[in-house]
């Protein structure tokens, strides 16, 4: 079929991410990828600042992970795992856990970050019903965060200005802080602090775990905060006997400049989550860790097993991936690039600031985010990055950048300079 074919058929029947159906405006049909670039059908060559949503952090076609899948698929594609395994679903277990932050010993495997969410908090609540203690069954979290599209994930993200406020009276209602103040620079904020142990202490009877995105609160607004918030989560939740689970799916494997973002703070949550680039964004792959303690509360229960089993869970495929992108990180490289990029970013963004219309600028490890002071219009957005030879996806007020790591200082100036022109599309209207 030719892209004009495709795109008649995908306007008939493709239903895309958070649009309408039919589409309102057609997508770009990508005919292959390799390294850091897009080749679309007409020709066309972008360098891709989304990194495929933040998973392909060593970009497309890597010699290393397609090894990798083509030697499991030789072996075999999927079996079942219930009942039984296999060495890549063993290895990577050991391998996170030997990789996570505190006491994590303990693996579930599941097919995306979302699942890995309602595993977390499926964990929580059987920990604490488990323990006899039922009435701990919502959870707390700060304003501004994402955790996913299902429907425990969705009763956590931000209720106000969050895309999933539709079911507000459906879901779970749960308990909100304020979010942190500040940004990762900015001091901790005392009287913050306090706010939220008073938040924390009032509903501590009733809770069964805190979840938040450690540093960056990610799909919810690319906000930044001061690592302390965490630590001061950590104390508050030990003190007042509530779970700590922390979502890494966006932050894990070197996106803020230390493998897991929990290291900046230097605490361990009692359940973890992980998925994007896990598998260096070529299979869907996703887990949740969980401490020993987490894990002998639920097994001492009236029902002493985890009520959950995908039907993709350990997948082969994706495990041997997985496996293999461990490999290229074990290598240590990512953290001078992720410095590298983070250095070109700061440089290449900053100019915008002076901007009419751009309200900030910031950065992150290998995150690049300008914030404008009014809804962008995506698709003229992306348009205008296109026409600079860069594949942007904004949303909401937020123009931003995460690629993967093997974008060169070159590439990162292309970047920047795709930013800067769907910058002025959006604010010169």
């Amino acid at each position: 079929m030719n892209a004009q074919e495709l795109l008649r058929l995908d306007r008939a029947h493709v239903w895309h991410p958070y649009g309408p159906m039919p589409g309102t405006a057609d997508p770009y049909v990508v005919e292959s990828a390799a390294g850091v670039r897009l080749r679309l059908a007409d020709g066309r060559e972008l360098v891709d600042g989304m990194a495929s949503w933040w998973a392909a952090v060593h970009g497309y076609r890597h010699p290393v992970l397609d090894a990798a899948v083509t030697d499991q698929l030789g072996r075999m594609s999927h079996v079942m795992f219930g009942g039984l395994t296999h060495a890549p679903a063993v290895t990577l277990a050991r391998r996170l856990v030997e990789a996570a932050p505190g006491e994590l010993a303990h693996v579930f495997l599941c097919d995306s970050g979302s699942v890995a969410v309602e595993v977390a908090v499926k964990m929580a609540l059987q920990y604490w019903r488990s323990a006899g203690r039922s009435a701990k069954r919502r959870l707390a979290t700060w304003r501004g965060g994402y955790h996913g599209d299902t429907f425990h994930p969705m009763s956590v993200c931000d209720p106000e200005g969050g895309m999933h406020q539709l079911w507000r009276g459906v879901l779970p209602a749960q308990v909100f802080a304020p979010p942190p103040p500040g940004g990762a620079d900015a001091p901790v904020d005392p009287g913050y602090v306090a706010a939220l142990e008073t938040t924390l202490a009032a509903h501590a009877p009733e809770l069964a775990a805190v979840i938040v995105e450690p540093v960056v609160q990610g799909a919810g607004g690319m906000r930044f905060h001061h690592p302390g918030y965490l630590r001061a989560l950590r104390e508050l939740c030990d003190a007042h006997d509530i779970l700590l689970i922390f979502d890494e799916i966006a932050t894990g494997f070197g996106r803020t400049g230390e493998f897991f973002a929990a290291a900046h703070a230097g605490v361990a949550p009692d359940v973890l989550c992980v998925g994007k680039a896990l598998t260096g964004g070529y299979l869907s792959l996703a887990a949740a860790l969980c401490t020993p303690r987490v894990a002998r509360g639920i097994s001492r229960g009236a029902v002493p097993v985890l009520a959950h089993g995908p039907t993709f869970m350990g997948n082969p495929l994706a495990c041997a991936v997985a496996n293999a992108s461990l490999d290229l990180l074990d290598t240590g490289a990512w953290r001078a690039d992720v410095a590298r990029i983070s250095a070109g970013l700061a440089a290449g963004l900053a100019p915008l600031r002076a901007v009419p219309g751009v309200a900030d600028v910031r950065v992150l490890g290998a995150i690049g985010v300008v914030q404008t002071a009014g809804p962008v219009p995506v698709d003229r957005a992306a348009a205008a990055a296109i026409a600079e030879g860069v594949w942007l996806r904004p949303f909401r007020d937020l123009i931003y950048v995460m690629p993967p790591y093997i974008t060169d200082d070159s590439d990162i100036a292309r970047l920047c300079r795709g930013v800067g022109a769907a910058v002025e599309a959006s604010v010169y209207q």
